[in-house]
């Protein structure tokens, strides 16, 4: 039997659906859903054998004009996640168009010489007639191979552009074992599904100024886990939110996160959080690595 094995970078705007659409070929949550933008701060993959293809999706932070350090590294992340890549998927919302960040993006993109994909998403929110013109100008600035129109909300065209992919990898032997999902390990992932609870339950800029690491993944002798998570916030206001009125928030973000991690790791969690006030983390080196980032 020939087996095919590739890696696949989605490349895009923050919120063109890049990590909708990782989930939704998963089949599982690997990366943090949110209707915010840059919520993706690194490279997750999602492993996917199909049609005797190990398909390695890359989900990679959105790409926007970097201030911080916390920026920077999370922009480079998403730059060498496609070069690295044997195949870019480019990622437009299809009701947002053509903006400003996304024609920077393609201008950089035809800048190399990597094969590209156009992938439509949202499709399901605009009019059958306004996606011709669409695909016909972003193919007047980038040389891509296919276009594919989908929406990964809804599932619609997924399964298209999956056997096309299937079919487009090189050649060669599975690099994971069949039954990943991912590569992250669990102390990441525990930490992004608490960080996943701070997007969907506070506002405003709490969710961009804190950052989450697991300190302690215990196994326990019962088969259970006992894990402790830090939040880092930047100001003092930011902590007496994230924990609320006797403690109420805090509890909420602990409680949603843990049900999703044990979902997940498929055993009992407990999950104890803290959060501490830590002025500029976003500028520390040691910070940036302990989530996964090199500037």
């Amino acid at each position: 039997m020939t087996t095919r094995c590739g890696f696949v970078a989605l490349v895009g705007a923050p919120n063109a659906g890049k990590s909708t659409l990782l989930n939704r070929i998963a089949g599982a949550k690997l990366s943090i859903v949110s209707p915010k933008a840059q919520t993706t701060r690194f490279r997750t993959l999602g492993i996917v054998v199909h049609q005797d293809a190990q398909i390695i999706l890359v989900d990679l932070p959105g790409i926007f004009k970097p201030r911080r350090r916390l920026d920077r590294a999370m922009v480079n992340a998403a730059w060498t996640g496609s070069q690295d890549a044997d195949l870019t998927l480019l990622l437009i919302d299809a009701k947002a168009g053509l903006r400003e960040d996304v024609r920077e993006i393609i201008a950089k993109l035809a800048e190399g010489n990597k094969k590209i994909w156009l992938v439509l998403n949202k499709t399901d929110l605009v009019s059958a007639e306004e996606l011709l013109p669409l695909t016909q100008e972003v193919s007047g600035l980038l040389t891509v191979e296919h276009v594919f129109m989908l929406s990964a909300r809804s599932g619609d065209g997924v399964e298209d552009l999956m056997n096309h992919l299937a079919r487009e990898l090189p050649e060669g032997p599975y690099l994971y074992p069949e039954d990943d999902l991912t590569d992250l390990p669990d102390r990441l992932l525990a930490a992004e599904l608490v960080r996943e609870q701070i997007f969907m339950q506070t506002h405003e800029e709490i969710p961009y100024q804190a950052t989450v690491e697991t300190e302690s993944f215990k196994e326990r002798p019962d088969g259970s886990v006992r894990i402790e998570v830090t939040i880092y916030v930047s100001r003092p206001g930011h902590k007496a939110i994230l924990i609320g009125e006797g403690g109420h928030k805090i509890k909420s973000i602990g409680a949603r996160a843990r049900m999703e991690l044990q979902g997940l790791l498929e055993r009992p969690c407990h999950l104890f959080l803290n959060v501490k006030e830590r002025a500029g983390w976003d500028e520390e080196k040691a910070r940036l690595r302990a989530i996964g980032l090199e500037e």
